[in-house]
């Protein structure tokens, strides 16, 4: 078995100012002494992402009561961690992009001749009316990926994102952001005639299974919020995304799904930001 490489002393004069001892209630382990590798215990405390963390203890920038950390090392949930100032710079760094993705566009990679939405990212598609002072460059897109997913014939509010703090926040397994979506449906009643005033003839118990009561992939959807806006438009809140999962959710119940617009993630919203253009994640704003 090879020797582990130590980690790298950190840089002369650098200061660490961001530690945290203080284990999550309820945490696996927290009551009965367990340990936890240090890179999941970083990120659960949103110092960062594994991979960050990893990066970190690699470059010597990260310390366990005191100790220059060790790759893959168990730690205590009372651990203390402290982080080099250095890491925290890095951070800043890291970018957070708003994109209003347009129909024919994938979220993630391209797939099938379609183009990924992260191709829309450049200077000439910045919303003009985007007050960062952050200035572009080509190193923004890398690591740029999608913190969830649009469909391909949605439109609306996609979030790409280099910090992997964001990405946990919005897609981690315990993530309870609220997404929300403007849905146009059409309908045919049972004697097969469709409908413009969709919410005058669809029947108040399907809609009550939208709100809870479905099942997708053999498993239950979370209680959902579910309303009319207009007699051809609901609006969905859900805080999970499961592939497709709005239009399927109205094809259980009758619905034909006509357009489909995320308006908001958490509690930052679309706004006016128009089709095809992005801007970035403001530094006062959060999910």
């Amino acid at each position: 078995m090879s020797e582990q490489t130590p980690p790298k002393p950190p840089v002369a004069g650098a200061v660490r100012v961001r530690a945290a001892s203080a284990a999550p209630a309820g945490s696996p382990g927290a009551s009965t002494g367990g340990t936890i590798r240090l890179n999941k215990r970083m990120a659960e405390l949103g110092l960062c992402s594994r991979r960050e963390a990893d990066d970190w203890i690699a470059r010597g920038w990260v310390r366990v009561n005191g100790a220059p950390a060790v790759m893959g090392q168990p730690v205590a949930f009372d651990a203390r961690i402290e982080v080099d100032r250095q890491a925290e710079q890095q951070q800043r760094q890291l970018v957070t992009i708003l994109i209003n993705k347009p129909v024919g566009y994938v979220s993630g990679q391209a797939e099938d001749g379609h183009e990924p939405a992260v191709a829309l990212v450049q200077p000439q598609n910045r919303w003009r009316e985007c007050n960062s002072r952050m200035r572009w460059g080509h190193e923004q897109l890398r690591g740029l990926a999608p913190a969830g997913r649009l469909d391909i014939d949605s439109i609306g509010l996609l979030v790409l994102t280099q910090d992997g703090r964001v990405a946990r926040q919005l897609i981690g397994e315990d993530s309870e952001i609220e997404k929300e979506y403007l849905v146009r449906v059409s309908y045919r009643t049972e004697k097969g005639e469709e409908t413009v005033n969709v919410q005058a003839v669809f029947p108040p118990e399907k809609l009550a299974l939208l709100c809870h009561g479905l099942s997708l992939d053999g498993q239950a959807l979370r209680p959902a919020q579910v309303s009319w806006q207009n007699p051809e438009q609901l609006r969905f809140v859900l805080k999970e995304g499961k592939k497709r999962q709005i239009r399927r959710m109205c094809e259980q119940v009758g619905l034909f799904v006509t357009g489909l617009k995320r308006v908001r993630i958490g509690r930052v919203n679309l706004g006016h930001l128009p089709v095809g253009q992005w801007r970035y994640l403001a530094p006062h704003e959060r999910f």
